[in-house]
């Protein structure tokens, strides 16, 4: 057997890839809860209410998609203009501790400017901070040839240590009874919830619909968007058509760098209220598998943010119904991811035989 590109991938190929790779990701993880002595249908039915089953656990996958979005997107940005953004997890952060410094209860900024103003200059500089964290790797990328998968990847380690310097030292929070955590932020910056009651669904994730809008029109409808995917699909084409490659990837490390940053804010003014280390759980990561399962398409990484989540949310719930250890959440997205790229390559080849 080999496989033969196709001409042309047909249109129900692509609709029905991305649905069958999940079903197949589930198939086979049935066989780690099978192993683990759970019932494999009651176990995915107590997983599927966890995550959607009442208001409390679909506030909760919900939130807990809202970042995943955020990284989502500035992954797809990235990859989709071939620039490999592994670097998500430190923007996130990034744009967090500027969340902190410019809106922190009793801060100078906070002190001197509006408070209608606030949110709009909190979430400016969340997004300056993301963005200029990736804009290094991308500068050694395009004037020295630096791999920018290992800058980035660094970059969230140097930035993790950086918090937590900060956390312990400078910013340290006097009030919070020796827990490393800077103090919290402005009431002004507290982003409105949706749902009330005890929910946590906040206005932050009727934010990432509009910038999973925004993107997909700013991809089709825009010179500097047809320029990022041009720049994708080949470089030295694009450069032999007169397009400004360099330029084109800086504007790409802006914008997806900034966007990640967004998801530092939106942690900070809608979940937490403060900046500490745990924060994020790897959301800069999964946004990685988000991106991949949706194809890089800025619409679909919604729907894909969300499956993500009601997976991790929905296997809490399964782990104290039937005893299954959540981390086979984990094991459930990436095998998702994997069986998701070869259902991508089966889109794009056939297989033959000899």
């Amino acid at each position: 057997m080999r496989l033969e590109k196709r001409d042309v991938s047909p249109p129900l190929v692509r609709l029905t890839a991305p649905v069958l790779a999940v079903l197949t990701s589930l198939l086979i993880c049935s066989s780690l809860i099978k192993a683990a002595g759970a019932p494999v249908l009651w176990a995915y039915w107590t997983m599927l209410v966890g995550a959607v089953g009442s208001l409390n656990a679909l506030s909760e996958t919900l939130t807990r998609a809202t970042p995943l979005i955020f990284t989502g997107l500035a992954v797809a940005v990235a990859f989709r203009a071939r620039i490999w953004n592994i670097g998500a997890e430190g923007q996130l952060y990034a744009g967090a501790l500027a969340t902190v410094l410019v809106a922190a209860d009793g801060g100078r900024v906070a002190a001197m400017v509006p408070h209608w103003a606030l949110p709009v200059i909190a979430a400016a500089a969340a997004f300056v901070a993301g963005a200029a964290l990736l804009l290094g790797p991308v500068v050694l990328k395009v004037k020295l040839g630096v791999d920018e998968v290992v800058t980035t990847l660094l970059s969230n380690f140097v930035m993790l240590l950086f918090v937590s310097f900060l956390l312990d030292g400078p910013f340290k929070d006097p009030m919070s009874m020796g827990w490393p955590q800077t103090p919290p932020v402005d009431s002004a910056v507290s982003l409105r919830h949706l749902l009330g009651g005890a929910t946590r669904l906040h206005a932050g994730f009727l934010f990432a619909l509009l910038s999973a809008a925004f993107l997909w029109l700013f991809n089709v409808r825009s010179v500097w968007g047809y320029e990022m995917r041009a720049v994708g699909y080949s470089r030295s084409g694009a450069r032999f058509a007169g397009m400004p490659v360099t330029s084109v990837l800086l504007r790409v490390a802006l914008l997806s760098g900034g966007i990640a940053g967004l998801a530092g804010f939106n942690e900070i003014a809608g979940v937490k209220g403060y900046l500490t280390l745990d924060m994020s759980p790897g959301f800069g990561y999964s946004g990685i598998v988000v991106a991949m399962l949706a194809q890089l398409h800025p619409v679909a990484v919604v729907a894909s943010a969300i499956f993500v989540a009601a997976i991790f949310v929905g296997a809490d719930a399964m782990s104290r119904a039937v005893a299954v250890p959540n981390y086979i959440a984990d094991v459930m997205v990436s095998v998702s991811l994997l069986t998701m790229l070869v259902a991508m390559m089966l889109t794009r080849y056939r297989i033959c035989h000899e």
